[in-house]
């Protein structure tokens, strides 16, 4: 019987909604016959074979990647896996092929090292961040109280709660599955975690009859992942684990995310320079095949000029800069989970942020203490902090904030001056409680402090220009007024009254609470972060626009923006939306800076339009309410105290509530994406220049340009001198306006600054060709003159393609207006001492080099200085015609 009353609770496609719907609609009587239970609850036999054919009670998150996977995914991306093959041809040709006495792995040494070093650098600093973001996940372990058969009322873990258990529940609990309210006494629920309301909605036991779609807004039905707040009930579970509204919110968030703007923009820039080298070398390679007559020579040249136009150092460079801007984040108390969201980081140019607990400081603040008129009286504060000092019942936060804000002189002494005869209790129906006190005279008083519409329902009197005159429509049409004009500014309002000499002691009541004399009201405010209005303002100055999407109220939520300096151009609540098709959604969102009253399916839609206009968005958030969005985000942010599924899905933790860590986040991410960018562009053009040059020298000279291992060998100490470049700085200029990867812009600077390498490149050929070489001797067949030749070029080659990097880096002129940092110094100036050097050492002779005369430097110099001038012209004429450089 149960087994088919469970397929058919859960068989749908979609069970969740269906199932609480149904269940909403139903009688008491009708519901437990359903789910085959009294009242008495299932007995522990039964609920153990209940658990093991649903499964324990728990949400199921998306597992972490077995370690194998991981390591495998360092080394998968479109460069290593050309170098890979490029290794492989390698070993085959120069290894295995290979005569017994001319057998050379170099090649695949060099290229198999550099794989390694970048592939385990990236994994390295992944798993750290994965490892830190995991501490920040606390477990959290609760118990439930159900109705188990003959044991009666029992405390059970919520991991064994199962369809069907009959759930009681008080003030405080937390909600252990989907429930259905079977009887309940003044039963109010915070759901903020999976709607965004910050008031407590309050639940009844009566079966729903309105046709309403969303599970959530059923007033018999309360969900996991939600709490009482006060009041009691009884309840029977309906859903359980994966297959609640907070298991189905979790669904949605696990599993693989949509490509975000890094690994769209990584994946189009590898394509375009995997493109360009597989165009070219077979260019060069057949050239080379028919000039020099031997087809195997121009293979392994052409080979050497693959690797050698290949940005090999390109994962690393990419790894090396997340990794360190993701440890200087984490200084700054910020866990940066995937490494990627760092570059998503400083091309966002959209900023979504719930309100609650995110830019508000998610507790209740008293703002004013107002009398009748609406003017500042310290009487009612002080009526205020008796009645909240004086009940027992459970202290909400507006009691809290009453106390807080009024817990120095005179109002503790008051403690003193007054002892509690009684107390009426606070609940939901009245909206309002009583305290009744007496004072050293004797003089008894109720004081009492409650909703505006209730207080003014129980109140014959106001305390009316110093006087207490009756309540007249007048009187009562100003207090309406002035406390709309409260509501208007976003707060909460409580009114006061208080009444001299009530009944008799002991016998106090309800009853009492009538004939009132209105005395003031109180305004609470839940405010703003110290913080969010700098953060905000310090985003817009960085050319990031933060929109506001929440499930509160339209009116509070205006207040919170006007405090925060969020200009509220134009606001859309969730009922509006609901009426908009994707294009009007997609228009309304450019001019609208603040979204209110939505669930969590619209956060996310929004988020889809918004990345569908061509923005790359950020999502801030902390409840269930929020994953759905957050996981639809280019970049999702959270903090340490959110709910595990927030967490779950951000890319970014906050372990401080300090938004200013987000303008600090934007600032790293574009000084990443700056330095990574920079590396690609000076590689590619000065690459795509090293082309220009070797099909120059192919088509006239007589033998090869350089050596493969030459190559090979230069381009390794030009990757050793980028590996600075993650420490390189960034003007502020470019840190001002969101970055993003744009392919065609590499192949516009390959076009662009790539000759201008060549023009030296060539003039080099001719003065070694013509003049350097042959003053040592020997014709242009003899092994001297194509030696010297190589290394003429290969010193040549390394200062120009080096010294390119402090011309690249920045629109302004190099080491006047602007240096590169001093590891870049140090790198690249090494590795020009190194690589000239090293023809007058033995590596150089095992290389195939030949010193090089002193004559050659004065002219080598002269070269270098009209290549800097040159390159200076050209990325000026280039910023000019295209607006930026990087």
């Amino acid at each position: 019987m149960k087994r088919k009353i469970f397929q058919a609770v859960y068989g749908s496609v979609s069970p969740v909604a269906e199932q609480l719907i149904m269940a909403s609609r139903m009688g008491k009587p009708e519901i437990l016959e359903k789910y085959d239970t009294t009242l008495s609850g299932y007995g522990a036999e039964e609920a153990e074979e209940l658990r093991e054919k649903f499964g324990n009670n728990e949400i199921t998150n998306e597992k972490p990647e077995p370690l194998v996977k991981r390591l495998l995914g360092a080394f998968l991306d479109p460069f290593t896996a050309v170098l890979f093959a490029l290794a492989a041809i390698s070993l085959i040709t120069d290894v295995i092929l290979a005569a017994p006495g001319q057998k050379n792995p170099d090649t695949v040494i060099i290229i198999c090292s550099m794989v390694l070093i970048s592939g385990l650098m990236r994994f390295v600093q992944e798993t750290r961040s994965g490892k830190a973001a995991q501490k920040l996940k606390a477990m959290v372990h609760t118990t439930a109280a159900v109705a188990r058969g003959e044991d009666g009322k029992i405390e059970v873990p919520l991991s064994e709660i199962v369809p069907g258990d009959i759930v009681y529940l008080a003030a405080g609990d937390m909600i252990p599955a989907d429930v259905r309210v079977l009887s309940c006494k003044d039963l109010f629920v915070s759901q903020s975690s999976l709607t965004g309301e910050s008031e407590p909605v309050e639940k009844y036991d009566r079966p729903v009859t309105d046709n309403v779609k969303n599970p959530l807004e059923l007033s018999n039905l309360a969900f996991l992942g939600s709490n009482v707040v006060s009041g009691s009930a009884v309840c029977i579970a309906l859903a359980t684990g994966d297959f609640t509204c907070f298991g189905s919110m979790a669904r949605t968030v696990t599993g693989k995310p949509p490509a975000t703007s890094f690994e769209k923009g990584i994946n189009a820039v590898s394509w375009v320079l995997i493109r360009f080298m597989m165009c070219m070398v077979p260019v060069v390679f057949v050239l080379n095949g028919l000039t020099k007559h031997s087809w195997l020579e121009a293979f392994l040249f052409a080979l050497s000029v693959a690797v050698g136009l290949t940005p090999e150092m390109l994962p690393m460079i990419v790894t090396t800069n997340l990794a360190k801007s993701a440890v200087s984040l984490a200084r700054k108390k910020t866990v940066v989970k995937h490494l990627d969201s760092m570059q998503n980081f400083g091309a966002m140019d959209v900023l979504c942020t719930d309100k609650t607990g995110t830019i508000t400081q998610d507790r209740v603040v008293l703002e004013r203490y107002l009398d009748v008129h609406g003017n500042e009286d310290e009487r009612v504060l002080r009526h205020a902090f008796l009645n909240s000092y004086f009940q027992t019942g459970l202290k909400n936060l507006m009691d809290i904030a009453i106390l807080g804000h009024a817990k120095s002189e005179p109002y503790r002494s008051m403690e003193e001056r007054y002892t509690k005869v009684d107390e009426i209790p606070f609940d939901f129906n009245r909206r309002r409680m009583s305290v009744v006190i007496r004072d050293r005279d004797g003089k008894t008083q109720l004081i009492t402090k409650g909703a505006v519409e209730e207080m003014l329902a129980v109140s014959t009197f106001a305390e009316y220009d110093g006087s207490v005159v009756p309540l007249t429509d007048e009187i009562r049409a100003e207090t309406l007024a002035t406390v709309e004009a409260l509501n208007g500014e976003g707060m909460r309002v409580l009114a006061v009254a208080q009444k001299n000499s009530p009944s008799a002691e002991g016998v106090f009541s309800v009853r009492d609470e009538s004939d009132m004399v209105l005395i003031g009201y109180l305004a609470f405010l839940d405010p703003p972060k110290d913080t969010a209005k700098s953060a905000i303002r310090a985003l817009n100055d960085y050319g990031v626009a933060v929109k506001v999407l929440t499930g509160d109220n339209d009116g509070v939520t205006r207040n919170i923006c006007r405090q925060v300096g969020l200009k509220v151009s134009n606001l859309l609540l969730g009922s509006e939306i609901e009426e908009m098709d994707d294009a009007e959604l997609a228009a309304a969102a450019e001019k609208t800076s603040v979204f209110a009253k939505l669930s969590p399916q619209q956060k996310a839609r929004i988020v889809q339009i918004l990345r569908k206009n061509g923005h790359v968005v950020g999502f801030m958030g902390d409840g269930i309410n929020d994953a759905a969005a957050m996981h639809e985000a280019d970049v999702a942010i959270s903090v340490d105290s959110a709910v595990d599924i927030a967490k779950e899905s951000a890319d970014i933790i906050l372990l401080e509530k300090d938004l200013m860590v987000l303008e600090r986040g934007v600032v790293e991410g574009r000084r990443t994406f700056g330095n990574i960018i920079k590396y690609i562009k000076m590689t590619a053009s000065s690459n795509f220049g090293n082309m220009l040059s070797v099909l120059t020298a192919s088509a006239f000279l007589p033998f090869l340009p350089m050596m493969p291992v030459q190559i090979l060998f230069l381009n390794l100490i030009y990757d050793i001198s980028c590996i600075a470049i993650p420490w390189d700085n960034m003007d502020e200029e470019y840190l001002k306006v969101p970055r993003r990867w744009e392919a065609p812009s590499i192949s516009r600077f390959m076009l662009w600054m790539g000759p201008t390498s060549s023009v030296f490149d060539i003039a080099t050929y001719a003065r070694m060709f013509f003049i350097i070489c042959p003053a040592a001797g020997g014709g242009a067949g003899s092994p001297l003159f194509q030696s010297l030749f190589h290394t003429g070029w290969f010193v040549e080659s390394l200062w120009s393609q080096t010294l390119v990097i402090h011309m690249i880096r920045t629109p302004k002129v190099p080491f006047v207006q602007s240096r590169a940092s001093k590891p870049v110094l140090l790198f690249t100036s090494a590795s020009i001492a190194a690589g000239t050097i090293v023809p007058y050492t033995a590596v150089g002779r095992l290389l195939g080099m030949t010193a090089l005369p002193i004559a050659y430097f004065p002219w080598l110099l002269g070269m270098i200085i009209g290549y800097m001038l040159l390159a200076t012209l050209q990325k000026t004429l280039y910023v000019k015609k295209y607006g930026e450089l990087l």
